[in-house]
């Protein structure tokens, strides 16, 4: 397979991103993996290997572009709690403008970017998404319910919140299938906002499982900080390929 840097124009600029293709000439199902808050790095581009060995032509767009190309922070040191926490103090305002309105029109740019390319399969993609990922994923299916045929999100946070665009009160546009694995004591989505979460899905119909990876830490998918959790992501991965095999069959 072949891993190469791509620029997608948006409404606000350019957004730098990372294509893995699979071996062969396709046309491929496509996969939208949605980075969690630490950004582009070798770690994602394994994943996105993983994801198109199965088959899948995998985009994993920078969402923090407009703070620049990736990357933005100084990953040398991830193992360091100061330097983490210097990393999420950079990334939190970036973050924090990644508002509803701006995840669809950044989703459409990526989506319409996959619809162009003759190597991949027309119809709805998949977005597997981390950390915020994962949030921005339900922000993406609520939006094009008609392109996405169905999102996983692990460890993503503050999917429940008190604001009155809260991702969960957008359930109810879902008409495809949506799988959620949880960060054990999770403090940006705890046990009772998991429960809010069930509950909006359960009062829309969507079609979903909801899972708490016990003993799991929040990022607990990133092989690179000490959040990483072996079994835990090798749990995540079937999850996945079982979401993926059932959504957007490769054959």
């Amino acid at each position: 397979m072949q891993t190469t840097t791509v620029d997608i124009p948006t409404g606000d600029g350019v957004a730098d991103a990372s294509l893995t293709r699979p071996d062969g000439n396709g046309p491929f199902p496509a996969v939208l993996l949605f980075m969690d808050a630490i950004g582009p790095r070798p770690r994602l581009v394994e994943m996105a290997e993983r994801i198109a060995a199965r088959g899948y032509l995998v985009l994993t767009p920078h969402l923090l572009y407009r703070g620049g190309r990736a990357p933005l922070f100084d990953l040398s040191r991830l193992g360091e709690a100061d330097q983490r926490a210097a990393i999420f103090a950079k990334a939190m305002p970036l973050i924090g403008a990644l508002t509803a309105d701006v995840i669809s029109r950044d989703t459409a740019a990526y989506l319409d970017f996959l619809a162009a390319r003759d190597d991949v399969r027309p119809g709805p993609v998949v977005i597997t998404g981390y950390c915020m990922g994962g949030t921005n994923a339900l922000r993406a299916i609520e939006a094009y319910p008609d392109r996405i045929a169905a999102i996983a999100s692990f460890h993503g946070g503050r999917i429940v919140t008190d604001a009155p665009d809260s991702p969960h009160l957008g359930v109810d546009s879902i008409t495809g299938e949506v799988y959620f694995g949880h960060a054990d004591e999770d403090q940006s989505m705890t046990r009772e906002q998991i429960a809010t979460l069930e509950k909006a899905l359960d009062a829309a119909g969507v079609r979903y499982r909801s899972e708490v990876y016990e003993g799991a830490h929040h990022g607990f998918t990133m092989a690179d900080t000490p959040a990483y959790d072996e079994q835990a992501t090798e749990r995540h991965w079937v999850a996945l390929f079982d979401l993926l095999d059932r959504t957007l069959p490769t054959t």
